[in-house]
């Protein structure tokens, strides 16, 4: 019979709180966060929701990642490993944590719709209102001069329609 272990977690949640970036005394960058999962109970009165709080820490880059584009109530993907860990307490208690070891982590929302963009672009409306317009070396503004819509760029070279996919190049 061959060996088999594995070990791999994939889950989507939320943030119960704003993720800390803290680093090590060797210079690691490591962050500790609680995803909230919910999952579906069937009892006697039927299915309800029920949610589990599960903790989740991230090294290196990683780590970085999280702290500087999630906030609590993101959603959020995270795909690794469980990992079980032991200590004795002050009071000579044998004490457990398991936690989930995240080797990457995904945008769920849609940009529009998570908390750091709201937040930031409730914070930069005011002063994207009010700054000059800038229209890149080569473009042509498609619009007024305050218009934040479309650009052309006058230099790109101009391409003709291919009526059906047998005219393709490759």
């Amino acid at each position: 019979m061959a060996n088999f272990n594995f070990n791999k977690v994939i889950l989507g949640g939320r943030l119960t709180a704003d993720p800390e970036l803290k680093t090590t005394p060797s210079g690691i960058s490591v962050t500790s966060f609680t995803v909230a999962v919910n999952r579906n109970y069937r009892s006697k009165s039927g299915e309800e929701p029920q949610a589990d709080f599960l903790n989740v820490t991230a090294w290196r880059q990683t780590a970085e990642f999280i702290t500087r584009y999630f906030r609590k109530a993101s959603s959020i993907c995270v795909v690794g490993s469980i990992q079980t860990r032991s200590w004795t307490d002050q009071n000579g208690q044998k004490r457990f944590a398991t936690e989930i070891v995240a080797d990457e982590a995904f945008f769920v929302d849609a940009k529009s719709e998570s908390p750091l963009a709201v937040q930031q672009a409730a914070a930069g409306y005011q002063a994207a209102a009010q700054a000059p317009s800038y229209v890149p070396d080569g473009y042509s503004a498609a619009g007024n001069a305050n218009s934040a819509g479309s650009y052309q760029n006058t230099n790109a070279p101009k391409f003709e329609d291919l009526s059906d996919d047998e005219e393709l190049p490759f």
